[in-house]
């Protein structure tokens, strides 16, 4: 009986769940972003973008770069965890992955990770109970906003 609960739940958390405010998505999801992570949001609406921050029970602050268009063009994170990536990165999760094993076969050291691809930005860096990270899309950037304001 408690090897079937246990599979069950093994079955449960395996399942694919939606991917909501990802890069590259649709702004109306970020809430569900905040559901997943049980965490509190906070919205700052600037001239060429919106920032929903949203601050995770498990000490992650995770920020969702939306453009006037409404539409993820970047996310950043700190805390003592990384957040789920599989859930950020959306349909971009598959080429972040690719770059990775790439990167990961070509060099030994385990520092900060950068990934500079066309449609994609990748860098993460930190130790142990201190990360962040930054993704976007060079292309999705609004006009005069530069990667260094996404903090």
């Amino acid at each position: 009986m408690k090897s079937r609960i246990i599979h069950g739940i093994f079955v449960i958390l395996a399942l694919p769940f939606p991917l909501s405010a990802s890069l590259g998505g649709d702004f109306t999801s970020v809430q569900a972003d905040q559901a997943k992570m049980q965490g509190t949001l906070q919205t700052t609406s600037g001239d060429s973008y919106t920032v929903h921050e949203i601050q995770a029970s498990t000490g992650v602050a995770v920020k969702e770069y939306v453009s006037p268009a409404g539409k993820v063009f970047a996310v950043t994170w700190q805390g003592p965890f990384h957040p789920d990536l599989r859930q950020l990165l959306g349909t971009y999760f598959d080429q972040y992955a690719q770059a990775v094993q790439t990167q990961r076969a070509h060099r030994r050291d385990h520092g900060p990770l950068l990934i500079q691809q066309p449609g994609l930005v990748v860098q993460i860096a930190g130790h142990m109970r201190s990360f962040t990270g930054k993704v976007y899309v060079p292309q999705m950037l609004p006009a005069g906003v530069h990667a260094e304001d996404l903090r």
